[in-house]
């Protein structure tokens, strides 16, 4: 469609509440990794790494210059400039004011936040949810992507290459976490992510507000997940696609650690 009518559409979208409902106009072979999913009443955006593109997937935090990348775009430009694309992000937790991850954080092997397991903060909030148990850890090596128990990730001591802690775990070895209300009307956008039949790592993000229940049952029953990972919500459930004209930004000022699923631009398929 014409571009300008296309962006006064967006706008009235936009102003709606809709705009996620535009992300469909213009599909591309990179919208094949993602698709809208309905569950339960609700809609989902779901993206699948397969095993074979998993060394695409890092986490990115800090630029060159010790900065946060804060934003989508600030990371897709600075990974332009070094010959890759961005082809879909998603932040991949809760993060401090400055925006460093709460708790364990590896990045390329390195260890730059150690893991945290103290009490929870008083009151509630986004914060809150990373100590309701048990939270998790997404980790992954050269040999399995896996999503354990914090308790369980500190007896394995494995040697991941990049790995995020977050929390509440929502699926435990196939169970939802016992913690949660069904019917609760805590409700809100939530992102979280579960290693699945066939080796899948799926990517969620609510398109509406949902209960932690429903979201776990998303993954457990619906996306066949034995374990899922909670990774934030309200407005930091952060999404990127440029295939679904998706870039998403915080009302925090911005996101702390994201994942990024990469693809070194020069290595394209020419049409």
């Amino acid at each position: 469609m014409p571009s300008g009518f296309r962006f006064q559409l967006e706008r009235l979208l936009a102003a709606a509440g809709l705009l996620h409902l535009a992300l469909f106009i213009a599909p591309s072979a990179q919208a094949e990794i993602c698709a809208a999913q309905d569950f339960s009443g609700a809609q989902y955006i779901v993206c699948d790494v397969s095993p074979e593109q998993r060394p695409q997937l890092q986490l990115f935090w800090k630029d060159e210059n010790g900065e946060a990348y804060r934003n989508f775009s600030r990371l897709a430009s600075a990974l332009q400039q070094s010959g890759k694309s961005l082809i879909l992000a998603f932040n991949a937790g809760m993060y401090e004011t400055d925006f460093a991850p709460i708790g364990l954080y590896v990045e390329n092997g390195k260890v730059l936040r150690s893991v945290k397991t103290p009490d929870p903060p008083k009151g509630k909030g986004p914060v809150a949810n990373f100590f309701k148990k048990p939270n998790g850890v997404f980790f992954l090596n050269e040999k399995e992507a896996a999503i354990v128990p914090t308790r369980t990730y500190l007896k394995m001591q494995p040697k991941a290459r990049l790995a995020t802690q977050s929390g509440p775990m929502l699926v435990i070895d196939g169970r939802i976490n016992p913690i949660f209300i069904q019917g609760s009307s805590d409700r809100t956008h939530r992102s979280g992510v579960g290693i699945c039949e066939g080796n899948l790592i799926r990517f969620a993000i609510s398109m509406g507000s949902v209960n932690f229940h429903d979201f776990a049952q998303l993954f457990r029953d619906h996306l066949h997940c034995r374990n899922a990972l909670f990774l934030d919500g309200g407005g930091g459930a952060g999404f990127y696609s440029p295939a679904l004209q998706r870039n998403d930004f915080s009302w925090h000022g911005g996101y702390g650690p994201m994942f990024g699923l990469v693809e070194d631009a020069r290595e394209k398929p020419q049409d």
